[in-house]
């Protein structure tokens, strides 16, 4: 599937990211039969797309003839969410495609929603007298808001512009519910509901007197998912459902392991019951940790791995992909924040050999390194002159080269008065690139006198600003320059 870019979303007035809905309907042999006639375009070719997580992929193409006309058609029954008919300077509108796949739509191009006329589907005539609605309501909204931030600049009261937005938001309100009354289980009450937030009560008074400020923080927390279905595969192909995920993991939930990963269990439950969504609510919380930015969410990412990504469960992964997801957990997991680190006995410049344990110091400096990389040789005058000013504090500074050519590695270590243990594997006898996962240079850990991880694979300035702190020392930050270098072997 190609993936569609640049395109807008739809006005839809109080309709946000969050759903509840029936169980998706189960494809049959009749497929899908979709008719268009659109004013204002002819002999062109359109698209027919939907959404998926936060992307939008092209499902089919036809083209508009002479007279406006347009079918996409298949022999199998497309997956129920909300599909978008996209023109070729790709903006587009929207349609619901749930049971019923053979209906048609008419409408002028330059004014979708008002003159839509559909036949055949019940639910998008619906959905499109709402949108006529919510229209109207847009038009009667906008000027008050003009009217609402001019009285607010010259500091009048607006207290009667907003009695008339909060009738018109009502209205809005009393529009969905009204539907979702009437029409329950249907693909469309299932996205009027995604507007409704959880209400919030009163918060209650402490034994202070005083009112519980977390009040609503937990209360909104734990009915977040109260008006979805996350096991509802229909919702993975709207803006749904993964704009309610996104909302939650990075809002509402704590942002280390401990927090994250019992809130990884408790969706991948909630999704479990269909098949679709449970791949997508893996896959989703998978690669959202692996690609964190947060150091130390590969914990959440190794967690995840171990206990979803199983031969028995991930059934859309092959083997060969199976196996690297596995691998890539197995490196990580004994590298994640808190582990003790493997012992590395390397030898030194005058080939003794100088065990990582050995070390006996509140802090450790674990730095892998090349003399050769060019982002190395600016990282390390750095180190150098933070360990100059630690190393009667506890610092030791455990310098591991990557490369194999000695002289240019003894050279560098002389001319620079690296006084610190400095350590290689010639002979590469060593697994340490991989155990530690060493695929570019530099890379710093931080260990405790345990040789726990506290940090690793930052930058020295983040380095610097962590064993501050650990010290109990003055930390200024640096001037970043606008050419910052990002070279790395």
């Amino acid at each position: 599937m190609q993936k569609i870019k640049n395109l807008f979303f739809i006005l839809l007035i109080g309709v946000s990211t969050l759903s509840k809905a029936g169980t998706a309907p189960t494809a049959t042999a009749t497929g899908y039969d979709l008719k268009f006639k659109i004013s204002g375009i002819k002999d062109t070719l359109c698209y027919l797309a939907n959404y998926y997580g936060d992307k939008q992929y092209i499902k089919d193409s036809a083209r508009v003839d002479s007279n406006g006309k347009i079918n996409f058609k298949g022999s199998e029954a497309l997956p129920g969410g909300i599909y978008l008919f996209v023109f070729p300077n790709k903006t587009y509108f929207e349609i619901l495609v749930d049971k019923v796949q053979r209906f048609s739509m008419e409408c002028d191009m330059n004014d979708v929603i008002t003159s839509m006329k559909v036949k055949d589907c019940d639910e998008n005539a619906q959905f499109y007298s709402y949108l006529q609605f919510i229209q109207k309501q847009s038009k009667e909204i906008e000027p008050l808001k003009a009217q609402r931030k001019q009285l607010a600049d010259t500091k009048q009261p607006t207290d009667s512009i907003d009695a008339s937005m909060k009738r018109i938001d009502e209205s809005v309100a009393n529009y969905k519910n009204d539907y979702i009354l009437k029409n329950k289980g249907s693909f469309l009450s299932a996205v009027f509901k995604a507007s409704q937030e959880p209400g919030i009560p009163e918060a209650p008074i402490l034994a202070n007197g005083a009112k519980d400020s977390m009040f609503a923080y937990h209360y909104y927390k734990a009915h977040y998912f109260d008006n979805i279905d996350l096991s509802d595969e229909r919702l993975l192909r709207t803006p749904i459902y993964n704009g309610k995920l996104n909302y939650y993991m990075k809002n509402m939930v704590l942002q280390i392991p401990d927090s994250l990963i019992p809130e990884c269990d408790l969706l991948v439950a909630k999704a479990k019951a269909n098949k679709e969504t449970f791949k997508f609510m893996v896959w989703y919380l998978t690669n959202t940790h692996e690609t964190s930015n947060i150091m130390g969410m590969d914990a959440v990412f190794v967690h995840l791995v171990n206990k979803y990504y199983t031969k028995e469960l991930a059934y859309w992964v092959d083997d060969a992909t199976l196996f690297k997801i596995q691998d890539r957990a197995s490196i990580l997991e004994p590298i994640l924040i808190g582990k003790k680190v493997k012992n590395l006995i390397l030898a030194d410049s005058t080939d003794n050999y100088q065990s990582l344990y050995s070390i006996n110091s509140k802090y450790t400096i674990l730095y892998f390194w090349d003399p050769d990389c060019g982002h190395c040789k600016k990282a390390t005058p750095k180190v150098k002159a933070f360990y100059d000013k630690v190393k009667t504090k506890g610092v030791q500074v455990y310098a591991a080269c990557t490369e194999v050519e000695m002289d240019k590695w003894r050279k560098y270590i002389r001319e620079n008065h690296l006084d610190w243990i400095n350590v290689a594997d010639p002979k590469t006898q060593n697994n340490f690139r991989h155990e530690f996962d060493i695929t570019t240079t530099p890379q710093i850990f931080i260990l405790d006198k345990d040789k726990r991880i506290i940090a690793k694979k930052i930058d020295e300035d983040t380095m610097e600003k962590i064993l501050s702190k650990e010290l109990g020392i003055p930390y200024v930050e640096p001037v970043k320059k606008d050419d910052d270098d990002k070279e790395h072997h």
